[in-house]
Parts: structure tokens; sequence; C-alpha cells
């Protein structure tokens, strides 16, 4: 599926494009912003980088990955990045995640931005379980993900090395009769 065009009342996702580095970078190469991901901040050429790749897999056939920006409908501004990538191990299966840029936190966008992709996995893409890991220490994520009616199902043990030690992942998952009964 490309291009992807997905909204809520304030957000839409859409495809990443080149001029979206710096504004990619604003949350990559971010320490808050990154502080409950998976990785250190990233440089300017590496968010260059995942950019590239992403323009590239959007065309890829078949696509196994769907990494977007998310953007304020009003102004187009990106304020986030969102991304499924299916799972070749599980049927019809996908993981999630999603950063935002730290001065847009508290507003709502969070929520909008997982209804969003959990929308695109279950009505656009067929999907039956969507599924993504936080850091224990992420409880903003922990309220998003349950107020989008995720349910928290464990633990994945020393998952995420970072900074040279392992961190655990709470993994939250949603599945599509779930998700049918949330709509």
């Amino acid at each position: 599926m490309h291009p992807v065009r997905r909204s809520s009342a304030r957000l839409a996702l859409r495809e990443l494009t080149s001029d979206d580095i710096d504004a990619v970078f604003a949350i990559y190469g971010d320490a808050e912003a990154t502080k409950h991901l998976s990785f250190e901040p990233r440089t300017r050429e590496q968010v260059g980088q995942i950019v590239a790749r992403s323009i590239t897999s959007a065309t890829a056939e078949p696509r196994n990955e769907y990494a977007l920006a998310v953007v304020v409908q009003d102004t187009q501004e990106l304020i986030g990045f969102g991304r499924i990538a299916l799972d070749p191990h599980q049927q019809r299966g996908a993981t999630f995640g999603f950063a935002l840029r730290p001065d847009t936190w508290g507003a709502g966008y969070g929520l909008e931005t997982v209804r969003l992709l959990l929308g695109l996995g279950f009505e656009d893409l067929g999907l039956h379980r969507v599924w993504g890991g936080r850091s224990p220490l992420n409880e903003a994520s922990a309220k998003t993900m349950a107020a989008a009616g995720m349910v928290e199902e464990g633990t994945i043990r020393e998952h995420i090395q970072k900074a040279g030690r392992w961190r655990d992942s709470i993994v939250h998952a949603m599945l599509e009769r779930e998700w049918a009964a949330s709509r």
C-alpha cells in the first residue's frame, strides 16, 4: 500500500520525504525524545540514512515496513515518527512504535498517533495482531497504549541494550477483534 494516507481530527500519517530529515532529527537526535527508545540519539547523518531507507522501503513489493511522518493536519508540521513492521515469524502480525517531539508531549498526540497506527494495521493492512514494546520507566507510553485499548501482556527480559546496559521491555498488544470492538 503506497502512499499511506490516514488522518484523525488533528493529525495525519504520511510518507516520509527527503525534506523531512531535519524534522525527524529534531526527534531522533534529541536526548529527551530518545530517553525511553531502544537507541541513543542519532546524528543528522544517521537520520538521513533512516529517512532514505524509509523512502526506499515505501515502494518495495511486498511492502513490509511503514515508516511514516506524523504531521499536524492544519500546518502539515512533522511532530512525530510512526512505524509498523510486518513480522515474518507471525501470521498477520506486526510490531509498531512511535516517537513525538518533546515539545508536543501532553497534548494527546500520542494517543492519536497510536490509534492512527492501529487503524492502519487493522483496517488497511488486515493484520490480526499488533504489538509494541516500551521501557519499563515510560509510564506515559504505558498510559497511552492502555487508553488506546492495548493490553499489557508481559515483560521481555533484557531485551534492549542501551548505553552498555541491558533493559527489559514491557509488551502491549491489540488483536483485530479488540480493535473492532473499540470502534
